[in-house]
């Protein structure tokens, strides 16, 4: 089974984001999970991935991020999936650009519902084929595909 397929739809999939810096990046997430999601606020989804980002860079290294955090009206675990045009800082423990992003959003009560599917999440990005294979991506579609069906 896949974790990401339970979490990632389509329209959370972007490939060749632009990211301009962090605060731009979050911006254009929280638009995308917001216009896919009209239940959760705009600004309540940035607020929440800013103050995140705050507590500790969630840059695991090697070009990846996992930006995740509670949202209070958020019903289920959900996901996005970015690929950055450009690769941007993000304070990562090895100092490189992040170019391939895994957002996660959790409802506020879900603790340890949030630590399973990021421990899940951060294994499949810590798999240097899965990242290559992402990253060769052309295209929204074929990145939401290739998430897909990498088993976990």
């Amino acid at each position: 089974m896949n974790a990401l397929s339970q979490i990632l739809t389509p329209a959370r999939t972007v490939c060749d984001a632009p990211g301009i810096s962090k605060k731009r990046l979050f911006e254009t997430i929280a638009t995308i999970v917001c216009d896919d999601q009209h239940s959760l606020a705009y600004d309540e989804v940035l607020d929440h991935l800013i103050a995140r980002e705050k507590l500790g860079s969630t840059g695991l290294g090697h070009g990846i991020a996992i930006p995740h955090c509670r949202v209070g009206d958020c019903a289920e675990p959900l996901g996005a999936l970015l690929s950055l045009e450009d690769p941007i800082p993000f304070d990562a423990p090895d100092d490189e650009p992040v170019d391939l992003l895994f957002v996660l959003l959790v409802p506020v009560e879900a603790h340890q519902r949030h630590l399973d599917i990021l421990a899940t999440v951060a294994r499949l990005f810590s798999q240097a084929d899965f990242c290559a294979r992402l990253r060769a991506a052309k295209d929204d579609r074929v990145l939401y595909d290739i998430a897909c069906s990498e088993e976990t």
